[in-house]
């Protein structure tokens, strides 16, 4: 994506820190933020059932589409908003109602499924559901006809960038025996990488990672962000009860996807004019800006257990 040289000066020029707003009040206001955040998002996700967790990952998926939706406002996209968010809570129920099937080995190479009465919608059907909606609203919506292609996309954005891989957090924390561990080992790979870049990348950071998509990101944060993650991996894997090797590939690999999905959320900002995604978060940002790397390491951890490791449990 490539940015006129003008353009990208004056949106640098704009994301500068306001007079009174140093780096010590962002920093504090950050952790503030982190101490009340962390432990209750902890604390759901260990005594949580799937039903709340999907709940509130759907909650958070609006939000982050709200503010998604916000940003596609400066490039003159607009959203179908409702009938999006209606299709998000669509995928959240339809990732946690496929967790209420349980599988029985009862014999070798002999396994019985156990459906609950809670009904399932297939995910395709999900998406094609929203494809029908969105056609509908081009036939009734006053909107010109030339604007309409971009409108959809923005929308069918949001589902498939943001709504779609989040809801792998619901798969992640109803998996049999150690789902709120799996969990919390994502959530805590995606904090600690963060974290150890930020500070690492503030400090020492000087080779620019991705100039024109974020000029604060650098090479050193991107390791010291790797390095966080991997260390989360050695700490974990004894309480995950899974060999140090896969522990540590499944967080590294979660990283860089977490890494990619942050970039490509800087990206959007960018093209947008902005420097956050909202303001809900002090020190944070916007409900995006924070789950901009989990969105995308949530699917990784997903489906590495589910293809990798699930058999041995």
């Amino acid at each position: 994506m490539n940015f006129p040289k003008k353009k990208i000066a004056a949106v640098s020029s704009s994301l500068e820190a306001k007079p009174g707003s140093g780096p010590g009040s962002g920093t504090f206001a950050r952790v503030f933020t982190a101490a009340i955040l962390i432990p209750a998002v902890v604390a759901l996700v260990w005594w949580g059932p799937s039903s709340v967790i999907a709940a509130i990952g759907g909650v958070v998926a609006l939000l982050a589409l709200v503010e998604f939706f916000s940003l596609g406002e400066h490039l003159s996209l607009h959203a179908y908003r409702a009938w999006t968010g209606i299709c998000a809570l669509g995928i959240f129920y339809q990732q946690w109602a496929a967790t209420t099937a349980e599988t029985h080995e009862v014999g070798q190479g002999v396994q019985i499924t156990q459906i609950s009465g809670v009904p399932e919608l297939p995910l395709d059907l999900v998406l094609f559901i929203f494809v029908l909606g969105c056609a509908a609203i081009v036939f009734v919506s006053r909107r010109p006809l030339a604007e309409t292609l971009g409108d959809i996309g923005i929308s069918a954005a949001g589902l498939l960038v943001i709504a779609l891989p989040l809801s792998s957090v619901v798969r992640i924390q109803a998996v049999d025996a150690i789902g709120p561990k799996l969990l919390l080992f994502t959530l805590v790979l995606v904090w600690a990488g963060d974290t150890l870049g930020y500070f690492v990348g503030r400090s020492f950071g000087r080779i620019p990672m991705a100039l024109q998509l974020s000029p604060k990101k650098t090479w050193e944060g991107a390791a010291a962000n790797l390095l966080g993650s991997a260390l989360v991996g050695v700490v974990f894997y004894r309480w995950l009860n899974i060999d140090a090797f896969s522990a540590v590939l499944m967080a590294c690999l979660a990283n860089a996807a977490g890494q990619a999905g942050d970039l490509l959320e800087s990206a959007y900002k960018r093209g947008a004019g902005v420097k956050d995604s909202g303001t809900l978060l002090p020190g944070h940002g916007g409900v995006l800006d924070r789950i901009d790397a989990l969105i995308l390491a949530a699917p990784v951890v997903w489906y590495y257990f589910h293809f990798l490791l699930a058999s041995r449990f």
